[in-house]
């Protein structure tokens, strides 16, 4: 246990030694953890989840949308085939989807994936939804200015819990692309 690197928590641990505040995909994948940084850098933090969305949740724990980043599932359509992709962008943006993100992944039409959809293929909890467990063959792709924040909160698979990232952990994530303009 330790003090968070931002914001207002009561206390911050090494998000492997608190399974309890992850959804299951995610603390399987930490605990299979093989990216460049050390697992120990992702840090969880516990919170209420009646605050689990953005602006509650920010002027709560105070955490500036600037440091606080969101994980929008994508669903990506060419023809009958559907491919499923994680944006991550700053709170203070919107994923481009119909631009950038349609185009990066080649399909004809790009919106979010309906929320049912997004739970039941995750295996997480909406407004929890993170980077971090998803399926290996979706891509993930995070804005660059996630990718250039020391540190950046992201959900962490549940509505209670937070997890508190150096913002190149999620560029090194399995599958992910950073792109310049992702959010807008």
């Amino acid at each position: 246990m330790s003090a968070a690197p931002i914001g207002n928590f009561e206390a911050a641990w090494p998000a492997v030694d608190r399974a309890d505040l992850l959804a299951a995909p995610v603390a399987q994948a930490l605990a299979a953890w093989t990216g460049a940084e050390p697992v120990t850098s992702v840090l969880v933090v516990d919170t209420d989840p009646d605050l689990a969305d953005t602006g509650n949740f920010g002027q709560a724990y105070a955490v500036a949308p600037e440091l606080s980043a969101n994980c929008v599932i994508v669903a990506a359509k060419r023809g009958q085939d559907v491919t499923y992709a994680a944006c991550l962008v700053l709170a203070s943006t919107r994923a481009d989807v119909n631009g950038l993100v349609r185009k990066h992944l080649g399909a004809r039409k790009a919106s979010f994936a309906p929320m049912d959809e997004a739970v039941a293929l995750t295996g997480m909890q909406y407004g929890g939804i993170t980077p971090i467990g998803l399926p290996e063959d979706w891509p993930v792709l995070v804005d660059a200015a996630v990718a250039d924040t020391p540190y950046v909160v992201i959900g962490s698979g549940n509505r209670r819990g937070k997890i508190l990232v150096p913002g190149k952990v999620l560029a090194g994530l399995p599958g992910a692309t950073v792109l310049e303009s992702l959010g807008v």
